[in-house]
């Protein structure tokens, strides 16, 4: 008998207590798990973490005063016996050979007004509500005060219902006494079933050996030393374990010590939420693995150069970035060229504006009122580009990226999703491949949008531009000063006027130097400034690349990277958030 007790008290020993503000605390980091991992983790995973939650959370905010203990067992167990000799009346309907108790019955010590509440959110019918004291009882009965007693159905019933409500109830409660009898304590059943799915609850879990009146002093130790060892088996090592007789008054003496005992002590709710976290928290480790690398560190900045490449291909920056050579080219030739080239010049298509053509997408017809204003070129009305000048960004035309040109940037994005969420566990990188092409749809239009509306540096002329063109129409105008004088002289010479005496520069009349030199220095500062343009255009079209790939790779990360960053954030506050569930201590 000694022995009993000594298992009895290790239920109640103080050192085993559980911190209600540490427990609110790994409550509320299970929440933030949740909020974390929603839409990143299947929901089948995830719903024992959302019922406990909900659970723990009305538990905790009904009566901590009391504590509801139900007895559980199969069919001629003897339970519903326990329960009315306990209460000192037959408030519960006792059965041998049939399941007797449909519904689950309650009795309550001392104040009623808590346990009302806690009886309602368990799900007792009030029919099937008892109030054990009565005036008679003085203070016999004050050791109990706070208990409420369940008598749940048997779990063994063969109707269907009274299983299912046993296993509600059991979500519910805060401890359960389990009630075997002799010949069926070692079930299948109870034991596969029930009693090992209790072992993260070992300490809100209490094992009876019933009817111990029917069997006589040497096998009642042995039936004892067995069903110990099937409990330890379980993984209920440790749980009391203790022989009662309802039919015996002195044989539940242990039993109502350990109900007095719990239910002083105001413990088993937050025992039995505890354990509860622990099974479910265990459960979720493998979903989001061990620690690893902050989130900013599992992408590389050669994945996402990877990914700029592939993004401007598709989206055709060598197509502009040689358009903003040829442009430069054809503008500067237009500025610093023979002023009598320049409208033959003028008449050709300024390269840029062949990817600005009006009422054409990638992905085909826009709506007339998201069209933008036409766009033209420095020198002429209106700017290439309208970024940063308040206007709508232009839509290019530029051509449909090719089947090789889409499969590069398919395997681009892959291959940044397969590295970020390589050291992630599946439900985790799964949803980082999702990220990364949550938003593909939208990729076109922001390329072009963002290639459309970039600064090209081609929106002002450069100062040597106008003074080359100065000096040409100042050669153009010695040359049409020459060529006018020499018309003058021959007007005047056919129509028998005294001939005009031209100075002379040398042996050349100064009319005729004037035309010559006007022509041939235009000519040759023609020349002369073609390397110049040359150079000029080839650093116009490294800044211009350097400016779209730049807009390239913020569109990258926008709409590729910050998804999978986003990701990656929520996995690593849903593994601190979990960690911090999982602690049991501060």
């Amino acid at each position: 008998m000694t022995g009993f007790v000594d298992r009895v008290r290790h239920l109640v020993r103080g050192d085993s207590r559980v911190d209600a503000d540490l427990l609110v605390d790994r409550l509320d980091a299970l929440g933030r798990f949740l909020r974390a991992a929603d839409g990143r983790i299947p929901d089948d995973r995830l719903g024992a973490a959302h019922t406990l939650v909900e659970r723990a959370g009305a538990r905790l905010a009904l009566s901590r005063e009391h504590t509801v203990v139900a007895l559980a067992g199969a069919t001629g167990s003897g339970k519903s016996s326990i329960f009315n000799a306990l209460a000192g009346r037959d408030l519960s309907p006792a059965g041998v050979r049939r399941p007797t108790t449909g519904y689950a019955h309650a009795c309550g010590w001392g104040a009623v007004d808590g346990a009302s509440g806690l009886l309602d959110w368990v799900g007792v019918l009030p029919r099937h509500r008892f109030v054990r004291e009565s005036a008679l009882d003085g203070t016999d009965e004050a050791g109990l005060h706070g208990l409420v007693l369940l008598d749940l159905p048997d779990f063994d019933s063969v109707e269907y219902g009274h299983r299912l409500e046993v296993d509600r109830l059991l979500g519910l409660v805060d401890l359960v006494i389990w009630v075997v009898d002799p010949q069926k304590y070692a079930d299948r059943v109870i034991h596969r079933s029930y009693l090992r799915e209790f072992h993260r609850n070992r300490d809100v879990t209490v094992v009876v050996l019933n009817h111990a009146d029917r069997l006589d002093r040497t096998e009642l130790p042995r039936l004892l030393a067995d069903l110990r060892r099937l409990l330890d088996a379980d993984g209920l090592d440790g749980v009391p374990l203790l022989a009662t007789s309802a039919l015996v008054p002195a044989a539940m003496t242990e039993l109502r010590r350990l109900l007095e005992g719990t239910v002083a002590e105001r413990q088993a709710a937050l025992r039995r939420l505890s354990g509860d976290l622990d099974s479910v928290t265990g459960g979720l480790a493998e979903l989001v693995g061990p620690a690893g690398e902050h989130a900013e560190e599992e992408i590389n900045r050669g994945t996402v150069r990877r990914l700029s490449l592939a993004l401007a291909a598709a989206a055709g920056v060598p197509s502009v970035v040689d358009a903003v050579d040829s442009a430069y080219r054809h503008r500067a030739g237009a500025a610093t060229g023979w002023p009598l080239t320049r409208a033959w010049r003028r008449l050709r298509p300024d390269p840029l504006l062949r990817l600005h053509l009006l009422g054409s997408r990638r992905a085909g017809g826009i709506d007339p009122a998201d069209q933008p204003a036409p766009v033209t070129a420095p020198g002429q009305p209106g700017p290439p580009s309208l970024a940063g000048a308040g206007g709508p960004v232009p839509v290019t035309s530029l051509p449909a990226p090719s089947a090789a040109q889409r499969a590069a940037v398919d395997l681009a994005v892959r291959g940044l999703a397969e590295q970020a969420g390589s050291r992630l566990p599946t439900p985790w990188s799964a949803a980082v491949a999702a990220a990364a092409r949550s938003q593909r749809a939208e990729l076109p239009d922001a390329l072009d949008r963002a290639i459309g509306g970039a600064d090209l540096g081609l929106d002002r002329p450069p100062m040597w531009w106008r003074l080359v063109g100065a000096v040409q129409w100042a050669v153009t105008a010695t040359a049409a000063a020459g060529i006018g004088w020499l018309l003058v002289g021959f007007i005047i010479r056919t129509l028998g006027l005294p001939a005009l005496d031209y100075p002379t520069v040398g042996v050349l009349p100064v009319p005729t130097a004037m035309l010559l030199g006007g022509l041939l220095g235009g000519i040759l500062l023609s020349l002369l400034i073609r390397p110049v343009t040359g150079w000029a255009a080839r650093r116009v079209r490294r800044r211009a690349e350097d400016r779209l790939y730049d807009v390239v790779a913020e569109t990258a990360r926008r709409l590729v990277v910050a998804p999978v960053r986003a990701v990656l954030q929520a996995h690593a506050d849903a593994r601190d958030a979990l960690d911090r569930a999982r602690s049991s201590h501060r």
